[in-house]
């Protein structure tokens, strides 16, 4: 049990140099190229800082999230982890996921994306600190946030697909849980190249839309 568990932690690590780093640097790289894709057009969105509060905690939130194999929805779960909900929806609502991938499937694991390098140790330009679980608590459809250890989150996310993600040791921010579109997710994780955690072909997130629901 205890070489698995090593094992998914370095799967969802991502490189805390390149995350704070990277993502800078490609926002000083312009291009007149009409051809521009989406992702390199998130990638050359970053910021210096976590964004400013703006959700209100008491309100519900929801992501609809259509991607190149089908939509997956999910509740976000601002009242657990207000500031990682808020991180999501910023990105979200800013247009930073439109046109990335899920960089990395694994078959009763998680599916994992949000960098917009597309490597796994890109980023926004800045993280942020946990909001962590208790044990025990990650769920299948669960979503979280990738890290490269303690409060070095940014915009990588996770979705557990699988009895493997579920035993995850208790390091990751759990934000919100799939609502429609699980199978979705299995089949995204079934898709690897063989010998390798890369969709082939590409599975692309192609829009996040957020809908608030206030509170009454």
């Amino acid at each position: 049990m205890t070489g698995i568990l090593a094992r998914m932690r370095r799967i969802l690590a991502t490189t805390a140099a390149a995350v704070l780093i990277a993502a800078p640097v490609l926002a000083g790289c312009g291009s007149s190229d009409s051809t521009t894709t989406a992702a390199e057009a998130a990638a050359a969105k970053s910021w210096s800082a976590p964004p400013a509060m703006t959700i209100d905690p008491k309100s519900t939130y929801t992501a609809d999230m259509t991607t190149s194999e089908g939509d997956i929805q999910i509740r976000l779960d601002p009242a657990a982890a207000p500031k990682t909900v808020n991180n999501f929806v910023f990105l979200a609502r800013e247009g930073f996921y439109d046109g990335l991938t899920f960089h990395r499937v694994i078959p009763d694991f998680v599916i994992q994306g949000g960098d917009p390098e597309g490597t796994g140790s890109g980023g926004p330009g800045y993280s942020f600190e946990d909001e962590l679980p208790e044990e025990g608590q990650y769920q299948v459809g669960s979503v979280a946030m990738a890290n490269a250890g303690p409060n070095t989150n940014g915009s990588q996310f996770f979705i557990i697909v699988g009895d493997q993600g579920v035993q995850l040791p208790a390091a990751y921010s759990l934000f919100g849980k799939v609502t429609k579109g699980q199978d979705v997710a299995e089949k995204i994780s079934t898709m690897a190249a063989q010998g390798t955690e890369t969709p082939e072909p590409p599975v692309t997130i192609e829009t996040v839309t957020i809908t608030e629901k206030k509170a009454t």
